[in-house]
């Protein structure tokens, strides 16, 4: 607790938020059994994971409560469908220290485009947890049909008079005490994004569902903002997906041993000291810097994936005997050997009972598919031209893969080897990226350093040069946001529809300044802060040094630049 109001001790943000995402989790958990078991697949594959990186980096170890920690990140996705209620959700988020971050644009991404604009909330500094909000355009739609929408939205409250009360309250203190954040988040989990089953006006649900509108059913015709999914962190996607479909019963045993073996070996030879600053971000920089070289062998290899298809024959993992139906056939994302940004993958989105009643007293029982289970891994936050790369690599990866749809399925190192092709160009270690300009990172001084600036024998201002001497520590900045692209994949996957164009006479064109002005409040340029962060860091690592009056004026003014712009 670390603030008073009225005398009454008010919580740490970030710890009402970190109890929030748990509180939600059991919640979700008890709504989709399927995504209780996914996490234990998860954590299965994360202890494999771990087991073999202690023995590649000597004095790397991980407990089942820092395990726990490190895979307990969330990222959720809610859609929501009046601007007044998206208001109350971004107040609502500003509770837990959760700022809005980044427009996007999903009516127009192509053939996978949505009538949704927006944004993500997060908090600024250890983003943990973010939550995917997009709010319905009904203006998307001809006249009659905004018109059927809005009118049904219109009958709904999602948020309580106790929950707005709660809000305002820690908007004028500041802050919640213990009592009140644990009400606020009962709200949250009872109410705000509880799945009920419950629907409206089926009639309507079925015309926008056969129209391609399955987003917009969902939003228009249910009573909450429920989750539609809670994604967790992997520390190998490759390994999870796998285990994720021998789980499912999609494949057998033999394949997974052979694919855990190969994603395995290959993740032993990229997972450098960079790779650990990447995914154990609670470990503290000068901690990594100590772990001795080890080595994996294949035999190591073999005995870890070995052990983990014995493991997955207990019962706990049979989820092929849950409702399920199936898993992606491939990643979102970058190729597996460039670590920019992020890739994500699903199990497929359940098709679960709804209830709908209907306006003369009648009920009629149907059913909904969204709630999918997806999972992610991060890697670094890329600069401008490092997204505009990327994008361009992606463009020409999901070309060829779209000439052979089957390929996945039919030879998964084939299509590996297609996929990465065209991201050839990327460079693979993260000083490659760095000296490309791709990515942004964070500096900082080493007492090595420190003592040599003193002495005056700091023989350049080159960070990386520094780097490389021991005088200078330094991470990639790590992928915090979204990528529309590859969320949008995800929906069309899921949802088995692709791209729904406007029925509006004229399509509508959406901005920025109109989804901050449902808000109330400016949205974060993610882009613009990573480019502070990293400034500030070298601001910060040359006055260390002593070498802030070596650096040249025109990169001082760019650094202080990129300080104050953000």
């Amino acid at each position: 607790m670390t603030t008073f109001a009225a005398g009454t001790a008010l919580e740490s943000k970030l710890d009402m938020q970190n109890r929030l995402f748990a509180a939600l989790s059991a919640m979700f958990g008890k709504e989709v059994p399927l995504y209780d078991r996914a996490l234990l697949v998860n954590k299965a594959c994360n202890e494999t994971v771990c087991g073999l990186l202690s023995r590649l980096h000597v004095g790397f170890a991980m407990s089942g409560e820092e395990l726990e920690r490190t895979s307990g990140e969330r990222h959720g996705a809610i859609r929501i469908g009046r601007p007044d209620e998206y208001r109350w959700i971004g107040r609502l988020f500003g509770c837990f220290a959760m700022e809005p971050h980044n427009f996007y644009d999903m009516t127009n991404v192509g053939s996978k485009s949505q009538p949704i604009i927006a944004t993500a909330f997060r908090s600024v500094h250890r983003p943990e947890h973010r939550v995917f909000s997009s709010v319905l355009m009904t203006d998307y739609f001809d006249p009659a049909t905004k018109a059927r929408i809005e009118a049904l939205l219109a009958k709904r409250t999602v948020f309580s008079d106790r929950a707005k009360e709660l809000i305002e309250k820690s908007e004028r203190q500041g802050g919640l005490g213990r009592e009140d954040g644990e009400a606020l988040i009962k709200e949250c989990t009872d109410r705000i994004f509880k799945w009920t089953g419950k629907a409206r006006d089926h009639a309507l649900y079925k015309e926008l569902s056969a129209a391609g509108f399955k987003i917009a059913a969902d939003i228009a015709c249910f009573q909450s903002h429920h989750l539609n999914h809670l994604t967790p962190n992997t520390f190998c996607m490759d390994l999870y997906t796998a285990a994720m479909k021998h789980c499912l019963g999609e494949v057998d045993a033999a394949w997974f041993g052979a694919r855990a073996r190969t994603v395995l070996a290959r993740l032993m030879k990229q997972a450098d000291h960079d790779f650990m600053k990447l995914h154990f971000k609670h470990v503290p920089l000068e901690e990594i810097a100590r772990y001795r070289a080890g080595s994996v062998s294949s035999a190591d290899v073999a005995a870890a994936a070995g052990a983990l298809v014995r493991r997955f024959a207990g019962s706990e993992f049979a989820l092929a005997e849950l409702k399920h139906a199936g898993f992606k056939d491939f990643t979102e994302g970058p190729s597996e050997d460039t670590p920019v940004l992020l890739r994500q993958d699903a199990y497929k989105a359940l098709t679960e009972p709804v209830e709908f009643a209907e306006v003369d007293g009648s009920v009629v029982q149907s059913t909904h598919t969204a709630r999918f289970g997806e999972i992610e891994e991060r890697f670094y936050a890329c600069t401008p031209a490092g997204r505009a790369m990327y994008d361009a690599c992606l463009a020409e990866a999901d070309a060829a893969r779209e000439k052979d749809p089957g390929l996945p399925k039919r030879d998964m190192a084939a299509y590996e080897a297609l996929y990465a092709r065209p991201f050839a160009a990327f460079p693979k270690t993260l000083p490659e990226l760095i000296s490309a300009k791709l990515v942004y990172a964070r500096y900082v001084a080493t007492p090595k350093g420190i003592a040599a600036g003193k002495s005056g024998a700091l023989p350049t201002t080159d960070l990386m040069e520094l780097v490389r001497g021991g005088f200078v520590d330094y991470e990639g900045l790590r992928y915090e946001d979204f990528l529309p692209v590859s969320a949008a994949g995800i929906f069309a996957s899921n949802l088995q529809q692709y791209g729904t164009k406007s029925t509006a006479a004229v399509k509508p064109t959406y901005t920025q300044a109109q989804l901050e002005e449902i808000l109330g409040k400016r949205i974060v340029d993610s882009t613009t802060m990573y480019a502070r962060f990293e400034a500030e860091s070298k601001l910060e690592t040359y006055r260390s040094l002593g070498l802030i009056e070596r650096v040249s004026a025109v990169e001082l003014r760019e650094l202080e630049a990129a300080v104050g712009g953000a």
